[in-house]
C-alpha cells in the first residue's frame, strides 16, 4: 500500500491494459466527462518504448480544486487485462475499487479484502449491443460513469465528437455499449455508486491541453509561418497540430528527413523574414547545435522546443527527465547569448511560448524553451486563454535603407533587421564578420562584433520578470525547483504553512532575484528529476549559494507530492 493523505481531496482514477486497446483515448474521454462535469483534472500517462504492444496505463486525477501533479495512490482501477491489477493493485488505498471484465479469467487473489471488487461481463455487453471487443474501452468508460454518478449524455457528445469521422452508424453502435454497461451497472452495483463525476451546479468553461498542445496552439496564436519539425518523442504531437492546421492559420509545416535538416530550414526560412521554430528531444538537440550557433552568429530569430527525457544515447525515450538543462546552457563551441526559458505546466508553455518569440526577434537570437515529457505528455484543464494577437518583431524593417549595415552597432546590441529581396544588400555570414557581413579576422572587428552580440545578455536580464515565490515570504524551509516538478510541489506544500516554493523558469540569462530570494532563506531544498542536481548546480555558479539539501529522482517516472511531503517532513522533523 501507499501513503494516502486524505487532505489532498483527489480522486485517481487509473485505466490500464494492452497497448492496442484504446487506453489513452478511454482515459481522454473520462478526463473530459471530469471537466464539463466541473472538475479539474491532471492526466499521467506511462507507456513502454516500444513501436508496438506493450502494458499502457493513464492515470486522471479529478478534484474541485486545481490538480497539477499526478498521485501515487489509485482510488479507482480500470483493469482491461491482467497485468494492470499485478502491476497497480498495489497503489490502491482502502475503500478503492477495481473494475475487470469478468468474462475472462482475472486473478484477484492478491487483492486485499478492503478493496471492493467490480466484475462486469464487458464481453458479453459488448457484444449483446452488436460491438467488437474493440469497444471494450467504451463499455468500461459506460461503467464507469455509472459508478460515479457521471452524465451519461455528456459521454454520448463526446462519443459523437470524437468518432465524428467514422460515421454516425459507428458513433451510434459506441454509445449503445456504453448506454449497455451504464444500465448494468445500475441494475447490479447501486449499493457501490460514488459521487466522484456528479455533476457539479457551477461550472466553469475549461480547456484540456497538454504541454505539446499548448506550445503549437500558442505558436500559431503568436504569428508562426514556418515549423520543421522531425519527429522525436515527447515534442512528436506538437508536429501533429501544427500540421492538422497549417492550411487554416496560412503557416507552412515541414518535416524533414533528420534534425540537421530541420534547423537549417527554419534558419533560412527566418533568414527570410519568418517567424519559425523546431522541436526535438534531447538526442535531436545535440544534432542540432551547429546549426544553434550558425543562428546565433548570423544573428537570426529563432525558436527551439526541446522536450527532455532521460539519457544517454537512446536511454529509456517514452519517460520523462530533466537533465539537458547544462546540455542546452553550453551547446556549441565559444560564447554567445543563451537564453533559455523553462515551463512548468500547460499554462506555462502557452504563456513561456509566445514570450520565446517575442524574445528571439527582439534579440535577434535563437530562443529555447525547455519542457519535459510529463509536461509535454501530461493534459491539464486550464481556462480558455484569453485572445492576444500582439506580435513584437522587435528591430524588423522591410523598407529600403541607404548604406545599409545589418550587423550595425546598438546601445542594445540589436541591429535593425531586414530580408533578402528588399534591396538591403548584405551577407549572412557564419565566419567573424564586419558590419556588412564580410569575413574578417581583424582584432578589431572580433572584439567589437564578440561585445555586440553579448551585450544583448546585460539589457535582457533588466527585463527579466521576477521568479515566481510560492507561499509566505518567511518560511522555515524554501524549495527550489523547475520544469514539471511545480504542480507536485505545489500539491505538497499545501499542507504546510511555513514552506515556500520557488519557481524557476528563465535559466539564462539568470534572474537575480534568485539570488535575493534564497540569501534570506532560512533552509533551502532543491527538487530535480536528474541525478545531479542541474539547477543547484547552476545557482551555485550564478549566485555562490551552495545547496546541500536535495531530493532528486532519475528514474524516469515523475516526483509525487507524497514524496515531497515526506521528505519537508525529514527537514523540519516533524
Amino acid at each position: 500500500m501507499v501513503n494516502f493523505n486524505p487532505r489532498m481531496q483527489i480522486f485517481s482514477l487509473k485505466i490500464g491494459g494492452q497497448a492496442g486497446q484504446g487506453i489513452k483515448s478511454a482515459g481522454l474521454m473520462l478526463a473530459k466527462v471530469a471537466t464539463r462535469s466541473g472538475y479539474n483534472i491532471y492526466t499521467y500517462t506511462e507507456y513502454p518504448s516500444l513501436v508496438r504492444g506493450g502494458h499502457n496505463i493513464m492515470q486522471i486525477c479529478i478534484s474541485q480544486e486545481e490538480v497539477a501533479a499526478p498521485q501515487q495512490y489509485t482510488n479507482f482501477l480500470i483493469a482491461l487485462n491482467q497485468e494492470t491489477i499485478d502491476e497497480h493493485h498495489g497503489e490502491l488505498v482502502p475503500g478503492s475499487s477495481i473494475l475487470f471484465d469478468n468474462t475472462e479469467d482475472f486473478d484477484t487473489s492478491k487483492i486485499n479484502s478492503d478493496i471492493t471488487l467490480l466484475p462486469i461481463p464487458f464481453q458479453e455487453l459488448v457484444s449483446t449491443a452488436g460491438g467488437s471487443k474493440l469497444m471494450l474501452n467504451t463499455a468500461a468508460m459506460g461503467a464507469t460513469v455509472a459508478l460515479h454518478s457521471g452524465d451519461l449524455q455528456i459521454l454520448n457528445d463526446l462519443i459523437s465528437q470524437d468518432y465524428a469521422n467514422a460515421g454516425a452508424e459507428m458513433i451510434a453502435l459506441n454509445q449503445k455499449v456504453a448506454k449497455v454497461s451504464y444500465d448494468y451497472v445500475h441494475s447490479n452495483f447501486q449499493d457501490k455508486i460514488k459521487e466522484s463525476l456528479k455533476p457539479l451546479s457551477d461550472i466553469e468553461t475549461k480547456m484540456i491541453v497538454n504541454g505539446n498542445e499548448a506550445i503549437a496552439l500558442s505558436s500559431i496564436a503568436s504569428g508562426l509561418q514556418y515549423a520543421a519539425i522531425y519527429p522525436m518523442t515527447p515534442t512528436s504531437n506538437i508536429l501533429t497540430v501544427l500540421a492538422e492546421n497549417q492550411e487554416k492559420y496560412n503557416f507552412i509545416y515541414k518535416q524533414p528527413e533528420d534534425e540537421i535538416a530541420a534547423i537549417n530550414m527554419a534558419i533560412g526560412a527566418s533568414f527570410a523574414g519568418c517567424r519559425s521554430m523546431v522541436a526535438t528531444s534531447g538526442g535531436g538537440f545535440c544534432l542540432m547545435s551547429e546549426g544553434y550557433g550558425l543562428a546565433a552568429n548570423i544573428e537570426t530569430p529563432l525558436v527551439i522546443v526541446e522536450g527532455m527525457r532521460p539519457g544517454p544515447a537512446t536511454g529509456v525515450p517514452t519517460w520523462s527527465d530533466q537533465g539537458d538543462l547544462h546540455l542546452v546552457l553550453h551547446a556549441h563551441q565559444g560564447d554567445f547569448p543563451r537564453i533559455v526559458l523553462a515551463a512548468g505546466d500547460a499554462q506555462e508553455s502557452y504563456d513561456l511560448t509566445k514570450q520565446c518569440f517575442d524574445l528571439a526577434d527582439k534579440y535577434q537570437s535563437p530562443v529555447i524553451l525547455l519542457v519535459d515529457k510529463n509536461i509535454c505528455e501530461g493534459d491539464q484543464s486550464i481556462p480558455v486563454p484569453p485572445s492576444d494577437n500582439s506580435i513584437d518583431r522587435g528591430k524588423f524593417s522591410t523598407d529600403l535603407i541607404p548604406n545599409y549595415q545589418r550587423f550595425a552597432p546598438s546601445p542594445d546590441g540589436v541591429s535593425l533587421r531586414s530580408i533578402p529581396g528588399v534591396g538591403n544588400f548584405f551577407i549572412g555570414n557564419s565566419d567573424e564578420h564586419d558590419t556588412f557581413g564580410y569575413s574578417s579576422e581583424s582584432i578589431e572587428v572580433r572584439e567589437a562584433s564578440m561585445e555586440k552580440r553579448m551585450s544583448k545578455m546585460d539589457v535582457l536580464v533588466k527585463e527579466l520578470p521576477k521568479q515566481q515565490l510560492f507561499g509566505a515570504n518567511d518560511a522555515d524551509l524554501t524549495i527550489v525547483s523547475w520544469g514539471s516538478n511545480k504542480g507536485a510541489i505545489l500539491q505538497a506544500i499545501k499542507d504546510f504553512d511555513n514552506v515556500n516554493y520557488l519557481h524557476i523558469t528563465h535559466m539564462s540569462p539568470f534572474p537575480p532575484d534568485v539570488k535575493e530570494v534564497l540569501d534570506t532563506a532560512k533552509n533551502i531544498l532543491d527538487i530535480e528529476c536528474n541525478f545531479t542536481g542541474q539547477l543547484a548546480e547552476l545557482i551555485r555558479e550564478k549566485t555562490g549559494i551552495l545547496i546541500t539539501n536535495k531530493l532528486l529522482k532519475y528514474s524516469g517516472r515523475p516526483i509525487y507530492p507524497e514524496e515531497i511531503i515526506e521528505k519537508i517532513n525529514s527537514l523540519l522533523k516533524i
